[in-house]
């Protein structure tokens, strides 16, 4: 299972610190049944909302094989590019 990001863990925190400040004010209960049922919705919004934060896609990134031998890489394939879920940023060097 992947880790969230700060993104997600921000915007959840938000969502229900907002969200059950702002149907406590509202409805306002005063009983212990209620506080409770507006907690554990107020932390049912926000899980909902940390999910719901777009993640990070896949970026593609070219691989590049110093060809050794021209017998041996005739005959062995390297693929074009190879797909990795990058979760910093790609830094790319310039060409030397």
């Amino acid at each position: 299972m992947p880790r969230p990001t700060a993104a997600q863990l921000a915007y959840g925190s938000f969502t229900v610190i907002f969200s059950t400040l702002a149907m406590l004010l509202l409805s306002q209960t005063s009983s212990g049944l209620g506080i409770a049922v507006i907690a554990v919705a107020a932390l049912a919004l926000g899980l909902l909302v940390a999910m719901t934060v777009p993640i990070p896609k896949a970026r593609v990134v070219a691989v590049r094989r110093p060809a050794t031998e021209k017998a041996e890489t005739a005959q062995t394939p390297v693929p074009a590019s190879v797909t990795v879920l990058a979760t910093e940023p790609v830094h790319e060097r310039a060409a030397s």
